[in-house]
């Protein structure tokens, strides 16, 4: 399992200590959102904070790009540190050439459905994805409530992953916590993105720990999987 607190729900007031303390966890990933508002209602961070964040840690950083174009995004974000850079199904028609592109600068390759979007449109694209990210509640805003409903994608994408014999991580992300966590488990996730039940914990090692445990609890034979 990998268990990646999300930098969104940091202090970005001392976002070098945060890092730091992130690093010292026991995580692997980083998880970082990156918001256009065009493509959601808010904005976020930019390649420039990659870029300075990058010599602070060895952690596995995630970009999740929330962006009506991130065409205009990928070589910037690769350039400054990126390991993984997650696209959005929702882009329909330029989704084939953006997981090309993602390869082709070096990169880990993810692809994200919103909580509305139909999981069969990930079909033609799972062979070609190192992380598939189911998003659990509707992305914009950090501290929304887990969407139950979004569960059986997970089992879908658990049981292609299966039949027919691929090795993508299956990811959550959206009002995850110590239940929930649990939860996504039990019906397939992997890979776990917490933003507050992380970051705002008083000592962030012993939330991560607590939510491996849960993980683990919920489904044993993951216990031994590594990055």
């Amino acid at each position: 399992m990998i268990i990646a607190p999300s930098l969104l729900a940091s202090n970005h007031a001392r976002l070098a200590k945060e890092v730091q303390r992130a690093e010292r966890s026991g995580a692997e990933w980083l998880h970082i959102d990156i918001m256009d508002g065009h493509f959601v209602p808010n904005l976020s961070f930019g390649p420039a904070i990659v870029e300075a964040i990058r010599p602070l840690t060895r952690l596995f950083l995630d970009v999740h790009l929330m962006c009506s174009k991130p065409e205009i995004l990928l070589t910037p974000f690769a350039q400054a540190g990126a390991d993984q850079l997650t696209v959005h199904v929702e882009l329909g028609d330029h989704v084939t050439a953006l997981l090309w592109k993602i390869k082709s600068l070096g990169k880990k390759v993810g692809l994200a459905v919103n909580p509305p979007t139909a999981v069969a449109q990930l079909i033609p694209h799972l062979a070609h994805i190192d992380t598939l990210l189911v998003m659990t509640v509707n992305p914009g805003f950090g501290g929304q409530p887990f969407i139950h409903e979004t569960l059986p994608k997970l089992q879908q994408a658990a049981e292609w992953r299966q039949k027919k014999g691929l090795h993508y991580r299956i990811q959550v992300d959206g009002g995850i916590n110590f239940k929930t966590a649990g939860e996504c488990a039990r019906a397939g996730a992997d890979t776990f993105v917490s933003g507050t039940s992380l970051f705002a914990a008083p000592q962030l090692g012993a939330a991560v720990k607590k939510m491996r445990r849960t993980v683990r609890e919920n489904d044993p034979a993951r216990a031994n999987l590594t990055v």
